[in-house]
């Protein structure tokens, strides 16, 4: 159970910031969109895989942290049980 609620968690803190970032701003478009009345697709999509690009360049690092804090974590796990 530890194993799993460790990995539900690191999972939420490493994709967390990039699914709100994306919502808000697909929020933002589609506010924008419905008052320009303007249904263009590609409007909504290079915004986020813009916005995502950036978070992704300046949180990486700390993305990937936490996904190898969490697998040394396991690995001590798995030596202390053996």
């Amino acid at each position: 159970m530890d194993i799993f609620r460790d990995a539900i968690l690191t999972g939420l803190k490493v994709a967390g910031p990039i699914l709100v970032v994306s919502m808000l701003v697909g929020l933002i478009i589609s506010i924008i969109q419905a008052a320009t009345s303007i249904n263009e697709q590609t409007m909504t999509f290079v915004p986020k895989l813009v916005i995502m690009g950036i978070l992704l360049i300046i949180s990486g690092g700390w993305m990937l942290q936490q996904m190898m804090d969490f697998v040394f974590r396991i690995f001590e796990l798995i030596a202390t049980k053996i």
